[in-house]
């Protein structure tokens, strides 16, 4: 079982460089192509705040990655801008003030088509994303009951259906809020939820979380008998939510796996104290930027 403290999901979104074409004898030249993202010097790009890892130690990291994946895009160069929460990185961008920014495909995929002026770029850049769940380590005979748990719903076709129902066929729409199954006499198990992973993740306007989170949960917790109080926290503050006892589980972290489903080095492994269960879900990587 893999340790971290922290929470990766600040991947570098990088565009793949334009080829470039020869003109042929007495044909009309074209204008060259604008410079791909990924080659412009000082290109902005956008990332929710990982939990205790600052600029420096992202380019360490994605460095590393892209040694151990072999994509050099990685370390073009560019300058990361961390954001608290999804809200505040989606206004930065409408206002130009990033270039783009760095989410996993079916969270991009969401938010383009709730934005007429956003699109997608990077799809399916190395290495993979997995969405897993966290607590304390002193909690980890609890992620193991949540491990056989997720792997039954996995065996049984259940995973599927809860991400086609709840994420896949959703496209830009609000997700349903509906109220957690609740199991007489079963202990409760605080759980951070952001609403900055949508649809994987949604808290409504008034307040409600609703969709994947809810139906995930409400099934997981029948398996384990559990059941869950869902408390809203910003990315940014997961860390803290968890280590100070305010919430006992954070419903998604991010970890990296290559082809193979392997997983890759995080750049916090050597700090203790959290267990992570296996992935739920396996995700590719994309950017949005403006159209």
């Amino acid at each position: 079982m893999k340790k971290l403290f922290g929470l990766l999901l600040a991947l570098v979104m990088m565009l793949a460089c334009a080829g470039c074409g020869g003109g042929g004898e007495k044909k009309a030249e074209e204008p060259a192509p604008a410079p791909a993202a990924s080659e412009q010097t000082g290109s902005k790009i956008g990332a929710l705040m990982p939990i205790g890892l600052d600029e420096e130690g992202y380019k360490r990291w994605t460095k590393d990655i892209s040694e151990v994946e072999g994509q050099t895009v990685y370390t073009a160069p560019s300058k990361v801008i961390f954001f608290d929460d999804m809200n505040s990185m989606i206004m930065a961008l409408k206002a130009k003030e990033i270039d783009r920014f760095a989410t996993p495909r079916r969270v991009g995929q969401y938010i383009v088509a709730r934005n007429d002026d956003f699109k997608l770029i990077d799809d399916n850049l190395k290495p993979i994303l997995g969405y897993s769940m966290a607590m304390e380590e002193k909690s980890k005979a609890q992620v193991d009951e949540i491990n056989n748990a997720i792997q039954a719903m996995r065996d049984d076709g259940t995973l599927d259906k809860l991400i086609k129902e709840n994420i896949t066929d959703l496209g830009g729409k609000d997700p349903v809020a509906t109220p957690l199954p609740v199991i007489d006499g079963a202990p409760t198990l605080k759980v951070a939820v952001t609403g900055d992973m949508p649809a994987l993740d949604v808290i409504l306007a008034d307040g409600s979380p609703a969709g994947f989170n809810v139906a995930f949960l409400g099934e997981l917790g029948k398996r384990i008998n559990k059941n869950f109080e869902l408390v809203s926290v910003s990315a940014g503050a997961r860390g803290a939510a968890l280590a100070s006892g305010q919430v006992d589980i954070l419903f998604w972290v991010l970890g990296t796996y290559d082809q193979d489903g392997k997983a890759l080095p995080y750049p916090l492994d050597n700090m203790k104290g959290v267990a992570i269960s296996v992935p739920y879900m396996m995700d590719s990587r994309v950017g949005v930027a403006l159209k």
